[in-house]
């Protein structure tokens, strides 16, 4: 089993930043790509980017592309997004996943709450 836990949520004012951490423990983030997720108020979930087990691959959802960036530290076993220009539209509850397929996520995390004022 792997458990997987969020810190770095908050209120922020549009433009501003948020680092979101996802700590790993029981099994080792290197092994599996690591997903981060939202889901807005009345939203259905949507993907908002990964990394592949390797570090050495990104993926992006387009509305977020060269605003944030993922990256993780398998010595740490931690994953990374870092969050620039935020915009109102990005408040949601952010979540980390691991999966061990591309596209399938078997472990997640409780969600972190991100909240961006106008």
């Amino acid at each position: 089993q792997m458990q997987l836990v969020e810190t770095g949520g908050g209120s922020v004012k549009a433009g501003g930043s948020l680092r979101l951490s996802c700590a790993a423990s029981g099994r080792a983030v290197s092994i599996y790509n690591m997903g981060w997720f939202r889901q807005a108020p009345g939203k259905e979930r949507e993907f908002v980017g990964s990394i592949s087990k390797s570090g050495g691959s990104t993926y992006y959802k387009d509305s977020v592309k060269g605003r944030f960036t993922i990256s993780k530290d398998n010595a740490k076993n931690m994953v990374y997004l870092q969050m620039n220009s935020l915009k109102p539209e990005d408040t949601a509850v952010y979540s980390c996943a691991a999966g061990f397929i591309n596209g399938k996520y078997d472990y997640w995390g409780q969600g972190t709450q991100v909240t961006v004022s106008s």
